[in-house]
């Protein structure tokens, strides 16, 4: 058997190029650096001026004045009491002068201020003397009243009980005048000024008691249950739940029953005598003499004004609620 070899001609294939020589890269990298490359130049200490620069707050930007504010709060009460000056004026000349001008009741009052506190005997003694013991008879009577009208007030706002016996004998006794009260007083204490002091103590008791057992009976229902969770006595919830709570009410109780009683002073002092504002007003009133009474009515005005500025002052103190209005 024959066999037939061919023989082809040998393939022309590429011959493989030489590789691309590498970048220098190992090299490059086991070279240490320079110094001066690796290293980073220090920073300059800051000085004074510079830390001052950057510590110093940004400038406050300038707020211009309140005109209006200022208009709103100054120029109505200045008008109303022009207005006041006026209609004052225009009575007295339509009176025939009966009743005494701004002008000539400003010159008595300068008079009158000049020396307030001369004694001349046990019934003539200066405006200033008479202020002080009405504020005095005041005191007594209103101090009386709060620490009797406020206790009673948180015993009748905690217990149900005394709140339904209690009602009806504040209801029917509230409504009565102050100075329907004073002939009781009269006999019962056979003096003038117990009495004017017992006036004050009867008129000023009602607000507080009132105002006192409100606020109790508003306490939420959920912090009297956590402090019978707690097992509190009954002086721990009066004086750690229900006096933080009820603080509001009984100072605007208190603020009532001070108006109350210097209104109530006056009327009763013109009855009773002695000495005081009331006693002035009534004793210058036989003399005739209307510009002192004019001066005392706005005296009266501005004492009963500082005592409701001075709790409006107590009761911002003590409390978060807004009082001023």
């Amino acid at each position: 058997m024959v066999s037939a070899v061919f023989h082809l001609p040998p393939l022309a294939l590429p011959e493989p190029s030489a590789p691309a020589p590498e970048p220098e890269r190992t090299a490059t990298m086991h070279q240490p650096m320079p110094v001066q490359t690796v290293q980073a130049e220090a920073a300059p200490a800051p000085t004074d001026a510079a830390m001052t620069a950057t510590v110093e707050p940004a400038a406050k930007p300038r707020h211009a004045f309140d005109w209006r504010g200022l208009w709103m709060r100054v120029i109505p009460p200045v008008l109303g009491l022009g207005l006041l000056v006026l209609l004052w004026e225009l009575v007295s000349a339509s009176t025939g002068r009966s009743i005494p001008t701004p002008a000539d009741t400003w010159r008595q009052a300068v008079e009158v201020f000049s020396d307030p506190f001369y004694r001349k005997g046990p019934n003539d003694q200066g405006v200033g003397w008479n202020v002080l013991t009405s504020l005095q008879r005041v005191a007594l009577g209103f101090g009386l009243a709060a620490l009797v009208g406020i206790p009673v007030g948180f015993l009748i706002g905690r217990f149900e009980f005394l709140s339904r016996m209690c009602n009806p004998i504040i209801s029917l006794l509230r409504p009565v005048s102050p100075l329907a009260w004073l002939p009781i007083g009269l006999l019962v204490f056979k003096g003038a000024n117990p009495a004017a002091i017992w006036t004050i103590f009867i008129c000023s008791i009602w607000p507080m008691v009132i105002n006192t057992a409100v606020g109790v009976q508003r306490v939420p229902q959920d912090y009297l249950n956590v402090a019978r969770v707690l097992q509190l006595s009954e002086w721990k919830v009066i004086t750690k739940i229900l006096f933080p709570a009820v603080l509001p009410y009984m100072l605007t109780g208190v603020r009532l029953a001070v108006g109350t009683a210097w209104l109530v002073i006056v009327a009763a002092e013109m009855l009773t005598g002695g000495v005081g504002i009331g006693f002035w007003v009534w004793d210058e009133w036989n003399n005739l003499n209307v510009k002192n009474i004019i001066i005392a009515i706005v005296m009266i005005g501005v004492v009963g004004l500082l005592l409701e500025i001075a709790l409006i002052r107590l009761a911002s103190a003590f409390t978060y609620e807004e009082v001023k209005s």
